[in-house]
């Protein structure tokens, strides 16, 4: 997975498409991300006590990485990752403006 923890990303695909944000949570194993405030669902909690009450509680649930793309921090856009070794240490860089990660 060429996408890591604190990266900014757009979502491609989806019912959040067009919103962007910082990622939260990388999943390697699942090849999932938690982006800071997209994908939102709520969950319905039940009371634990009698007396007490139940409460809807929202948060951002893991997407799938192939819905996501980095943001090229010059253009702003989405952008495929590529790596460029230089000096004997290798760098990510962004494919459309060739811009260090």
């Amino acid at each position: 997975m060429k996408i890591k923890k604190g990266d900014v990303v757009i979502v491609i695909a989806g019912k959040d498409k067009g919103k962007e944000g910082k990622i939260a949570e990388a999943l390697h194993a699942e090849e999932r991300v938690v982006i800071d405030g997209v994908n939102m669902v709520k969950r319905h909690k039940k009371s634990r006590t009698g007396s007490g009450k139940g409460e809807i509680i929202s948060y951002a649930a893991p997407m799938h990485v192939s819905n996501v793309a980095l943001k090229d921090p010059k253009t702003g856009k989405p952008t495929r990752v590529g790596y460029k070794v230089e000096g004997g240490k290798k760098t990510r860089i962004a494919k459309k403006s060739g811009a260090v990660l």
